[in-house]
């Protein structure tokens, strides 16, 4: 079991873990996202092509904390677009053009090289660009395809997918996630996420201490993400902390809780195949974070 701070040590670190890391943090992860997309914009193959380059994650999100300071880019390919496992383009139909999966990450790989000298590519998803200390972070850059998922009567939602080395696709939907975050926040006067980076800061305490595994950043987040606007509005900055844990953990515990919570994009659940995680990660991480913090009964 992990060290239980006091009182007086915990309102300390809850008011350091109040905001995201400072402004000399956040131009170092702005001038990685900028060399990507002019390592992008410089590689040949991508002139005229309609690619997208941004941010996914804790860093546009806001929720990113210093001992998680690398920075996800995802380089997305809008045309050809993908959905329910075919290509199409939007001029010409069911695409059978050059731009496969895996001539997109052998492009991506070129123009990253091209660009910062060693880039790691053994990873099943991203490309890893190692930190240069003092000017940016690590980078976590990901090949993807626009993904379009149609839900009937014409509405449609667009996310990415992204195509491992093992062959499997991962949608995901960075978009959402951003905009109902955004929403949550302001809902809950900035305490929801004030609330994931003090969960964040203490599962990387936790991991380190080896109470618990190392966990994905997002983990942290999702869980959160489930905690009624009301229960975050209770009381001062401390008292949300406590209801939010509390709240998950009633969650985790009810019988149909944990199918009931929902990623922050709202669009997948937290819980089910092909997540890095399960409900037991979730009651260790919020049970250690309980005692950790010095909660108690």
């Amino acid at each position: 079991m992990a060290r239980q701070l006091t009182y007086a040590q915990r309102l300390v670190l809850i008011n350091r873990w109040k905001n995201p890391p400072g402004s000399s943090e956040q131009l170092r992860l702005e001038r990685a996202e900028r060399m990507v997309k002019e390592a992008v914009r410089r590689h040949e193959p991508f002139e005229d092509l309609a690619i997208t380059v941004v941010a996914k994650g804790s860093y546009p999100n806001k929720t990113n904390v210093r001992g998680d300071s690398d920075v996800d880019i995802m380089v997305k390919l809008n045309d050809p677009f993908h959905t329910n496992g075919l290509a199409s383009s939007w001029w010409n139909g069911r695409y059978t053009g050059p731009w496969t999966e895996a001539n997109l990450r052998l492009e991506v790989h070129a123009a990253l090289t091209n660009h910062f000298g060693r880039v790691d590519a053994d990873h099943n998803i991203a490309f890893y660009v190692p930190e240069v200390t003092g000017s940016r972070p690590s980078i976590d850059v990901v090949p993807c395809f626009k993904w379009l998922q149609y839900a009937g009567l014409g509405i449609q939602h667009e996310g990415s997918v992204v195509y491992g080395r093992n062959g499997k696709q991962i949608i995901n939907w960075p978009e959402q996630q951003l905009v109902n975050g955004r929403a949550k926040n302001t809902n809950t006067k900035l305490r929801y996420k004030f609330v994931v980076r003090v969960l964040k800061n203490v599962e990387n305490d936790l991991a380190a201490e080896g109470v618990i595994k190392v966990l994905p950043s997002y983990f942290s987040e999702c869980l959160i993400y489930n905690v009624p606007d009301h229960v975050f509005l209770d009381g001062d900055l401390d008292d949300s902390v406590r209801g939010s844990l509390r709240k998950v953990y009633q969650q985790l515990t009810s019988f149909f809780g944990p199918q009931r919570m929902w990623e922050p994009n709202g669009m997948k659940k937290v819980f089910g195949e092909g997540q890095k995680w399960n409900e037991k990660d979730a009651r260790e991480l919020i049970e250690g974070a309980w005692h950790y913090l010095g909660y108690g009964g």
